[in-house]
């Protein structure tokens, strides 16, 4: 029924639309000049008059703003952005009219900002109704598309994955081309990349997902021949996944689109959240520690001479080195016969309460100042030596990427084992996965199982 007659329900969706904003444009003369008592109330006629240019105006504004396409992919973000923008506009050309058609009678500028306010909240909010409804309408089984998956590898496979976790896009995948025989995710393989039209030709096809990996990409031209005229929705996967392990974005610049293959996850407001969980959960650990601190400064001073922060430069964000602090605990001037390297098991540099401190990572505490100063955050990839680095980015690909990020006083890495003299190549995977899938919630994740076994002896910090 649903999928029988779009067009009735564009229709009968742009006409609610402008009932919603002929009772907004009411509402805001009411709420002006009756709930608020004042002393000269105009004749509503006169706000009557405006209904017929309000209606023309944002129907026109929302038709351009493609606000009735079918949109089962699209953001609900978007969707509300989308209906102020056009609202915005209509308002605009709302004052124009009455500045220059209406010279004669002065509306009020309170009217208008009350009902551009009250259409942008009653339409927002009536079409997240609407597509609530239409979702648990599609989770039972109504108003179905039907696609098919043409490709193959981690493309297609994450595409598949995406659609079983959300029913209420309703999109029913009828089964899969590729060139190898394989069962994704439960779709059945229906044939070859070039058997396409075929199975246009027998298969009730709605949409058309060409998810390729990147070598098969020549085939392309292939498959968009193979469709040729169907009127079929068509929409490509670019498989950015065997590129490069970190998330980037897509943006729009006039109307060329860019992929950013290499785009930090923290960017925007993403950065003012991380900055501000680091200082807030930075000063508080600083604050729970200053005891223990306290008492390690002491007991260095009484058991060894020298200083008692050790500071040692770091490669940070961006490849920006800083002084990272620790407590000391080797001997003084510990590499001037070796140079920088790693510490080994029952490292005689190492003084009595060193061992101690390194295997409970209790000499990592005095990082907490590298965070409130900004230098790194509570959770990331743990920073390496600048001579460290050089080596590792050699033998490892994709080392440079973990520095899109701050390092961090604890890690995915850490809590995973990954720490000290153990495989480096471990250790980026783990360092990838956590850039990859960032979020305030992972971040609370590591810092609570940090918490849990943080400072218990660890057999690869000594």
């Amino acid at each position: 029924m649903l999928k029988a007659r779009p067009r009735l329900f564009e229709h009968l969706a742009l006409a609610g639309d402008l009932c919603l904003i002929a009772i907004c444009w009411v509402s805001a003369y009411v709420i002006r000049f009756h709930v608020v008592p004042v002393a000269d109330v105009p004749p509503f006629r006169d706000y009557a008059r405006q209904l017929v240019p309000i209606l023309l105006v944002w129907g026109v504004a929302f038709r351009a703003f493609d606000l009735y396409r079918p949109n089962r992919l699209g953001s609900r973000v978007s969707e509300w952005l989308d209906v102020a923008k056009a609202s915005t506009l209509g308002a605009l050309v709302l004052i124009a009219i009455m500045t220059f058609a209406f010279r004669g009678y002065e509306y009020s500028r309170l009217v208008i900002v009350l009902f551009l306010a009250q259409s942008i909240v009653a339409v927002s909010l009536a079409r997240a109704a609407f597509r609530e409804a239409l979702r648990f309408a599609r989770r039972q089984g109504y108003n179905q598309r039907y696609a098919i998956v043409v490709g193959g590898g981690e493309p297609a496979a994450e595409v598949l994955r995406v659609l079983r976790r959300r029913p209420d896009v309703g999109i029913r995948v009828l089964g899969l081309l590729s060139d190898k025989r394989e069962v994704l995710d439960n779709v059945r393989w229906l044939g070859g990349i070039e058997d396409v039209r075929a199975v246009l030709d027998r298969q009730p096809v709605d949409i058309v997902f060409i998810a390729l990996p990147h070598a098969d990409y020549s085939r392309l031209t292939t498959v968009l021949t193979g469709i040729g005229d169907d009127s079929v929705a068509i929409h490509l996967v670019p498989d950015v996944f065997g590129l490069v392990p970190v998330r980037g974005g897509v943006e729009e610049f006039e109307t060329v689109p860019f992929i950013h293959l290499r785009e930090s996850p923290l960017s925007g407001w993403n950065r003012v959240l991380k900055r501000a969980f680091d200082l807030v959960f930075g000063a508080l650990a600083l604050a729970l520690a200053a005891p223990a601190m306290l008492a390690v400064t002491v007991a260095l001073k009484l058991t060894s001479p020298g200083p008692v922060l050790y500071r040692q430069e770091r490669m940070g964000v961006d490849g920006r080195r800083f002084r990272m602090l620790k407590f000391r605990t080797m001997r003084v001037d510990a590499e001037a016969e070796t140079g920088p390297v790693w510490a080994r098991p029952d490292d005689p540099r190492r003084t009595g309460l060193g061992a101690f401190l390194r295997r409970t990572s209790l000499d990592e505490l005095p990082q907490l100042f590298n965070v409130l100063r900004g230098e790194m955050s509570l959770v990331g990839p743990r920073p390496e030596r600048p001579s460290f680095v050089e080596e590792f980015r050699r033998r490892v690909p994709g080392y440079m990427l973990r520095h899109k990020v701050k390092a961090g006083i604890t890690g995915w890495a850490q809590i995973n084992g990954w720490r000290g003299n153990t495989s480096i190549e471990k250790r980026i995977e783990c360092d990838l996965y956590y850039i990859e899938r960032w979020s305030l919630g992972f971040d609370l994740k590591i810092l609570i199982q940090t918490l849990w076994y943080g400072f218990r002896i660890n057999r690869n910090a000594y």
